[in-house]
């Protein structure tokens, strides 16, 4: 409440004005205040604005990490012509997911809509500007459907299980026809620098971020181990995403998906407080000291 406090103050300054005469007044625009009331009511009451959970534990190497304090996640506001301007970059993420971002050009996605290429210059200046829209797009897509449903869930095992299922879902192709086009990008863009990479290098961190943020909140319900590494955790959820792209897109293999939940059992298995000893059989005899 106090910080709600503090935001409507700076709303009243950023509605006050200095007059020539050098007398204060406010402009008491009541539709403005109603919606700006909504808006901070809104943001304050998302499950993600509330995380402040403690620092992610991890390896020596990720003091870069350890003090991050909160899920990081990131929506882009669309920009240009409204309904037309998203009407294009959702097509453009199509086509992106079957040639690539380097494949896709203003002109094959101006015949694709029918539309003609100049008019398509109107929402993009250039083709890299028409890239960018595109990953941003895809991120939101990621945030939306991925991370914030697993938020909502209850903090430790739900939440957890809730993340995984989800990233299971966009690998698979749920959201968006043709699977992770991170996965793909990460391929494409591993050794051309640029603005497009350094965006995606950045959403992919924190991804993992997350992952390692959920992964701390499930160590401190008890439902993890203390000393769990959460950055090394992320890692190998990550992997999982990645063995079962292989596995599923390419394979083929009708038990992909179960191998992957397999795999997530197991880490879970080795991350949790209390895992499992592995109980000897009948007969079994000791190892000798």
């Amino acid at each position: 409440m106090a910080t709600q406090g503090r935001i409507a103050k700076i709303a009243i300054i950023a509605v006050t004005v200095h007059s020539p005469a050098g007398m204060h007044q406010t402009l008491f625009d009541v539709r403005f205040l109603v919606i700006l009331r909504r808006f901070i009511l809104l943001l304050f009451d998302d499950p993600i604005f509330k995380i402040t959970d403690p620092p992610i534990t991890g390896s020596p190497g990720s003091q870069g990490l350890a003090t991050d304090r909160s899920v990081v996640l990131q929506l882009w506001p669309m920009k240009g012509n409204g309904r037309a301007h998203k009407k294009i970059v959702d097509r453009a993420l199509v086509l992106a997911n079957q040639v690539g971002l380097e494949g896709l050009s203003l002109g094959a996605l101006a015949s694709d809509l029918k539309r003609s290429k100049s008019g398509l210059f109107a929402h993009f200046k250039s083709k890299e500007e028409l890239q960018l829209d595109v990953l941003r797009e895809a991120i939101d897509r990621f945030v939306n459907t991925v991370i914030k449903p697993a938020l909502e869930k209850p903090r430790g095992e739900q939440r957890l299980l809730a993340l995984f299922d989800g990233y299971l879902g966009w690998v698979r192709g749920r959201q968006l026809k043709g699977g992770c086009i991170f996965m793909a990008l990460s391929s494409e863009y591993g050794d051309r620098p640029g603005p497009v990479r350094d965006l995606l290098v950045e959403s992919q961190r924190n991804w993992t971020k997350t992952i390692a943020r959920v992964a701390q909140t499930a160590v401190e319900e008890k439902y993890l181990r203390a000393d769990l590494d959460t950055v090394q955790f992320a890692y190998e959820v990550i992997g999982i995403g990645m063995a079962f792209k292989h596995a599923y897109k390419l394979m083929n293999d009708s038990h992909a998906e179960k191998r992957a939940h397999t795999a997530f059992e197991n880490l879970l298995a080795r991350s949790k407080r209390n895992p499992p000893q592995k109980v000897r059989r009948r007969g079994e005899k000791l190892a000798a000291n």
